[in-house]
């Protein structure tokens, strides 16, 4: 269990229009995103969107979650991989994302810390806090290996 200390952090970037439906993110002390409306809503192809961003923060969570648990318990492992998914549909008369599928895979070095790095990957989940922060449906369907 992590002791909860009462703490603020603080997350600032900029938006600025360029043309059309398109714009780039930025912040201090870190390269700009271009992004625009996805082609779904008469967007642009190629360009990062907010759907695509929200997905991606999530995985990014569990990915970071995780190799924080796995340093902290000494998991010895080869690679880390994971694959995610966002549903856009319309729900309660609303666009929202309502479910996100996250496929993690984790290499192992050693057969016997498989269902660990499992268990891991599940405590990233219940602890990474853009999950927490959502209302969509988070779903983890882990799979690890071990050998070289």
């Amino acid at each position: 269990m992590v002791e909860m200390k009462s703490k603020k952090f603080f997350y600032k970037n900029i938006i600025e229009w360029k043309k059309q439906r398109m714009g780039i993110l930025s912040a201090e002390n870190k390269p700009g995103i271009e992004i625009a409306t996805p082609p779904e809503f008469k967007g642009h192809e190629g360009i990062w969107n907010p759907e695509d961003l929200f997905v991606a923060s999530v995985n990014a969570c569990i990915m970071t979650t995780f190799l924080a648990y796995a340093e902290r318990n000494k998991l010895d492992f080869e690679s880390f991989k994971s694959e995610a998914e966002g549903v856009l549909e319309i729900a309660d008369n609303k666009f929202m994302i309502t479910e996100i599928k996250i496929k993690p895979f984790v290499k192992v070095k050693h057969d016997a810390d498989i269902e660990r790095a499992k268990e891991l990957i599940g405590l990233s989940e219940k602890n990474c806090l853009i999950s927490n922060s959502i209302v969509s449906k988070v779903t983890i369907l882990p799979e690890a290996t071990a050998g070289i």
